[in-house]
């Protein structure tokens, strides 16, 4: 059904447009079609996106294949591991509000009529899927699928393993030559890194919430069965186009809810959290923190991935994918079962129609053995984060769940980093990196390197690290990031000294700081904060940017 593109391909005063279409090569049958924006996000830097150019030609054929027009154009995507640890990982978070801005530039000026997507990594996945509830027009989203393991000495590793081996090097753990063999090991070849990190997170999510076909969080991303998927969604995308599905009839409240349910048990990323908020801040669905931590309460959690176990993303495949998730949780009605989703059916149906019995016992736990009552994720609120905060608690040893210790105030990730590796961090102590913010950092920079330096260097189960920047879904240890309101937003992280009591009760959802209201406004007066030079697209972004517990989206 031709809803958009007639604007451009019919009528007399149509005449110039199709004249610019037969300048690209189109056929008068083709423009007659429905047109199909393919957007991919194909580059040659970044692991996950290296074979989406054969993703892209795939959901192509299945578009040809079901009687559509497909039209390729590009994304920009970030990877998030290439750009940690350095003034890159700025524009990491920022580039999803960009990738949302593209898509819809692109989608409103050449009047498409519907939209594959295909991301792989972090903020790409969320980014489209936030243009597709902007533009609501038929969408589905065809991810590249995850990397395979690395294998170092007959075990199974991924990125997070390298991360943490830089801290075990200057730790004297390992040695030089230790450090170059798992450089080599760790990613063995295409697809988003291995384990249940905020890419997997998303593509497995994009299942829950129903934008994208059964398989496409965690068929591999060398399999065949991720080129045939691929096909499925281009064929789709015309059968969500001829019934008039779209985007906002999928994304409701009891979608979202099913996702959130679905990250519990899986234990994803707490960038999931970020990600979420903004896409129902474009669908207008109402979801919040205290929404959130409400479905963590009762959702137990089923699975634990690298890097909070030893499992990776295959094995998940090989266990039954998400597909078994649902349908474990399915058993005590922890799904919203009549959600329609891009197949066509509902979920319900979804999983009737896979024939799985759910958990296979090891990679994918019981409903009722699960590793906790609880799901992976949970918010915690205090005098220091009254707007609330983040931990993936399925990824924190048992003897940090509750944890007081001394805050040490770091300003900067670098600096954090360079005391770390100093060794002047010590058991028990609070590490506090503030001003990394949305807006003060700006960007929200990821931690993965702080906290996989204190898991390499053995002090991830005795130091905390509280941000109000972020963390990858590859850290793992007491890591609790988002803190609202963030410091460059008078939050009171940006009070706090060095000695401060920090006490941290992750099963009571409480961070405290021992300090008094009195004085905390005491500390209000004196308070001088650095001083960030910013220019270009960030200086707009810190402009405009909201606080981390609504998604870190952009204000209207």
């Amino acid at each position: 059904m031709k809803e958009k593109s007639c604007q451009v391909t019919q009528g007399a005063e149509r005449a110039p447009h199709r004249s610019l279409f037969y300048a690209c090569g189109f056929t008068e049958e083709e423009i007659s079609r429905p047109l199909i924006g393919v957007v991919s996000a194909f580059s040659e830097i970044v692991p996950g996106h290296i074979h989406l150019d054969k993703i892209a030609q795939a959901a192509k054929d299945g578009v040809r294949m079901a009687g559509g027009t497909p039209i390729l154009f590009p994304s920009i995507g970030v990877c998030d591991g290439i750009s940690m640890g350095h003034a890159g990982m700025c524009y990491s978070l920022p580039s999803r509000e960009l990738i949302a801005d593209s898509i819809e530039t692109m989608a409103m000026a050449h009047c498409f009529d519907g939209l594959v997507l295909i991301p792989n990594c972090d903020k790409v996945v969320p980014g489209m899927v936030m243009a597709a509830a902007r533009l609501n027009i038929s969408s589905i989203v065809v991810s590249g699928g995850p990397m395979l393991a690395g294998k170092n000495n007959a075990q199974d590793i991924s990125l997070s393993k390298m991360f943490e081996a830089v801290g075990a090097y200057k730790a004297g753990f390992i040695t030089e030559s230790d450090l170059s063999q798992l450089e080599h090991d760790a990613c063995p070849g295409c697809g988003s890194c291995a384990g249940m990190y905020t890419a997997n997170s998303m593509n497995c999510l994009c299942e829950a919430i129903g934008m994208a076909l059964p398989g496409n969080g965690t068929i591999p991303a060398v399999y065949a069965l991720r080129v045939q998927l691929a096909k499925q969604a281009g064929m789709q995308i015309m059968h969500l186009l001829n019934k008039s599905i779209k985007p906002r009839d999928i994304l409701t409240k009891q979608a979202f809810e099913n996702a959130l349910a679905v990250d519990m048990a899986l234990g994803c990323s707490t960038n999931s959290v970020l990600h979420l908020l903004a896409i129902a801040h474009e669908a207008g669905v109402d979801i919040d923190l205290s929404l959130i931590n409400h479905i963590s309460a009762k959702t137990p959690n089923l699975c634990r991935l690298a890097p909070a176990g030893d499992f990776h993303i295959e094995d998940l495949y090989a266990a039954g994918g998400v597909k078994a998730v649902m349908a474990e949780l399915a058993k005590k009605d922890y799904l919203h079962s009549q959600a329609i989703t891009v197949t066509g059916y509902t979920v319900k149906e979804n999983l009737e129609n896979a024939h799985l019995s759910g958990a296979d016992g090891t990679v994918i736990r019981s409903i009722d053995k699960p590793y906790s009552s609880s799901g992976g994720i949970a918010v915690l609120w205090g005098n220091i984060a009254r707007d609330g905060c983040v931990v993936k608690q399925s990824a924190v040893a048992p003897e940090m769940l509750v944890h007081s210790g001394p805050a040490r105030v770091f300003d900067s990730e670098e600096d954090a980093i360079a005391a770390i590796f100093s060794g002047s961090i010590l058991a028990g102590d609070v590490v506090v990196i503030r001003y990394e913010g949305p807006r003060g950092g700006p960007g929200m920079r990821e931690m993965l390197g702080p906290t996989s330096a204190l898991a390499g260097m053995g002090l991830d189960k005795q130091v905390a690290l509280i941000t109000d920047g972020r963390f990858s879904g590859a850290s793992r240890g007491a890591s609790i990031g988002h803190i609202s309101p963030e410091a460059a937003s008078d939050g009171e992280i940006g009070l706090l000294r060095d000695g401060d009591i920090i006490h941290i009760d992750i099963p009571c959802n409480k961070i405290n700081a021992e300090i008094t209201q009195e004085e905390f406004i005491k500390r209000k007066g004196t308070k001088v904060p650095p001083q960030r030079h910013l220019h270009g697209w960030l200086a707009r972004y810190a402009k405009f940017v909201s606080s981390a517990n609504t998604g870190a989206a952009f204000t209207e």
